[in-house]
């Protein structure tokens, strides 16, 4: 009888001892968030980044203030924001393991050809080509020929543009436009196109273009979907995009990972829909209901 008490007491006291280990914070993590610039913006997102994760040490070094990459400690988790820092941080393959922020498909082309470093995971900044399509289906439903618009650089974009637009019953138009002073391809995708579907590329969607891309496409009464939010409020029909709260919960949900478990590429699954009332009406659209979109997509998204 005593033998059994002896043993049930032992059992309670490894029982207490397994609560309180779990019970137990985490050790706390070193966050390192880094970039060329330091300014209002990276600081307020550090702080947002520090008051969901209290119980880790997440801080802000501007990148000059940093000696090379191979002498941080291995335990840091660094977190870059800009492609200047990502430039710093390929000076070496040593250093600790790296979560790149908002870096788009060409910029990563640019810097990193060929396979990514082991050590980098890339959070990309532009939309997936798949959620724009599916974009499209959803505020375009009777749309079936899509234009594209290329660059030698984002060239490399067109086989999983194709791919996605082949699963969604839709027929890819591309054109290659080499010259932005040129007109001709513009006009040719939207001639034999029903809606331009725009690409992240700096040489081909900027200041310099935008009024020639949408006085075009408003003169033959069809909507460009992109490239990003920027475009959206400029004059383009909608497109998906991640804001601050987005990329936070992103990345807050990778840093509760162990580090072998990060992807070495991801989208934020967090994303939101951004719409251009006044375009619509121009181009007889019904309204779009940006927050109903959003949802639908993000449950097709989870689908197997």
């Amino acid at each position: 009888m005593a033998s059994s008490r002896k043993g049930v007491g032992r059992l309670g006291w490894g029982l207490l001892l397994l609560g309180l280990l779990l019970c137990a914070p985490l050790r706390a993590a070193d966050i390192l968030l880094t970039a060329n610039e330091d300014n209002e913006g990276v600081r307020n997102f550090t702080r947002d980044l520090a008051d969901l994760r209290p119980r880790d040490q997440v801080r802000f070094v501007p990148l000059g203030q940093l000696h090379a990459p191979g002498q941080l400690p291995a335990t840091t988790r660094l977190v870059l924001l800009d492609p200047q820092s990502l430039d710093w941080r390929l000076q070496e393959p040593q250093g600790p393991a790296t979560l790149v922020l908002r870096i788009s498909r060409l910029q990563a082309a640019q810097r990193l050809p060929g396979t990514p470093q082991p050590r980098l995971s890339l959070l990309w900044s532009d939309p997936p080509m798949a959620r724009q399509l599916r974009l499209i289906r959803s505020v375009l439903p009777q749309v079936r020929r899509v234009g594209v618009l290329y660059s030698q650089d984002s060239r490399f974009l067109l086989d999983e543009v194709r791919e996605a637009a082949r699963s969604l019953g839709l027929e890819i138009v591309a054109e290659p436009w080499d010259s932005t002073g040129d007109s001709r391809p513009l006009h040719e995708v939207l001639r034999d196109s029903e809606v331009l579907l725009g690409l992240d590329d700096p040489s081909l969607y900027n200041p310099r273009t935008v009024k020639n891309l949408l006085l075009s496409s408003y003169a033959r009464q069809q909507a460009l979907i992109g490239p990003n939010a920027g475009f959206v409020r400029a004059g383009s029909l909608a497109s998906t995009y991640s804001d601050q709260q987005d990329w936070l919960q992103t990345l807050d949900h990778l840093l509760d990972q162990p580090v072998a478990r990060w992807p070495r590429t991801l989208y934020p699954t967090a994303f939101k829909v951004l719409s251009n009332p006044q375009v619509a009406r121009s181009l007889g659209i019904e309204e779009i209901d940006p927050e109903a979109v959003a949802r639908q997509l993000s449950e097709r998204e989870k689908r197997p």
